[in-house]
């Protein structure tokens, strides 16, 4: 079982500077090096080199480094997509995914802009229609020629175009966070939850993690590198959950249990798909772990 940590996955814009030097340091999972909303269109072509430049001098260590392009249908996406190709990023995000075939599209332009096989696909899920096509999107990703590896949920542009209001709790975004989390886990792609807007603010920073964690997220996109720590914790599996996934794992590997489908531990009935269940939180935190 090989797992990537993507607790934290921090935007940075991409025309400035110093912020792309910053990142290096950062203990972000994921840097998501943004050429798209963070950067005014007259700053498009500088932020374009800046991000190209940065990516293939590397230093980023063991954090994942995404290029944000711009949209198909923008002036911008063509040359986004040469730079990031030719700079090898382990991923580029397509903003505003709607049906399998912007999947596709942008597939094929990697593809043709010579974009080495390790740079995958990740989809930003960010419209009504996004959501309607949320199973056959990720349905994609059982051809290796997509690339999709990722969901990453655009909540403030859910909220504009579905006229949902961003509350506290986020009732109203319920359904569209948990349509995309089926539809990702029924073709094996990861799922990172959408920016908590209010970065001064730890408590509700802390909730909406929780609750992204309980509806199943692989961790939670980011505006500012205050919101790492809190995002990095509530995203990893505490030390008491890990090590009764190793009780569970050990009393099934025990020979008395090999042919067993249900044992009890602890006063505890567990089933077969407990352990699996053990298994992955267990590699998480051993990944954790290995990148600390």
């Amino acid at each position: 079982m090989t797992i990537r940590p993507r607790r934290s996955v921090l935007y940075m814009p991409g025309s400035n500077a110093r912020a792309l030097e910053k990142a290096r340091t950062l203990a972000a999972d994921a840097l998501i090096l943004d050429l798209e909303d963070a950067v005014a269109p007259d700053a498009k072509a500088v932020a374009r080199e800046q991000v190209a430049g940065a990516v293939s001098a590397g230093g980023f260590g063991s954090r994942e480094v995404v290029v944000r392009v711009n949209g198909h249908n923008t002036p911008w996406h063509k040359d986004d997509m040469a730079a990031a190709a030719a700079a090898g990023p382990d991923a580029v995000l397509v903003p505003k995914v709607e049906t399998p075939g912007d999947v596709m599209r942008a597939a094929r332009d990697l593809r043709e802009a010579g974009a080495p096989e390790h740079t995958k696909l990740w989809a930003m899920m960010e419209t009504p229609l996004a959501i309607l096509n949320a199973d056959p999107i990720a349905r994609t990703a059982a051809d290796p020629a997509s690339r999709l590896a990722v969901f990453i949920m655009g909540t403030n542009d859910i909220a504009k175009e579905t006229r949902a209001r961003l509350i506290p709790g986020r009732l109203p975004m319920a359904a569209y966070l948990s349509i995309c989390v089926a539809a990702a886990r029924a073709h094996g792609v990861e799922i990172i939850d959408g920016v908590y807007n209010d970065f001064s603010n730890d408590a509700g920073l802390r909730a909406e993690c929780e609750q992204g964690r309980d509806f199943g997220m692989d961790g939670k996109t980011l505006i500012h590198p205050n919101q790492i720590a809190i995002c990095n914790e509530v995203f990893a599996p505490a030390e008491a959950e890990v090590a009764w996934c190793r009780k569970i794992i050990a009393a099934f590997m025990s020979p008395e249990n090999a042919a067993k489908g249900a044992i009890q531990i602890d006063g505890k009935m567990v089933e077969r798909l407990h352990a699996d269940m053990a298994k992955r939180t267990v590699a998480i935190a051993e990944a954790i772990a290995a990148r600390n």
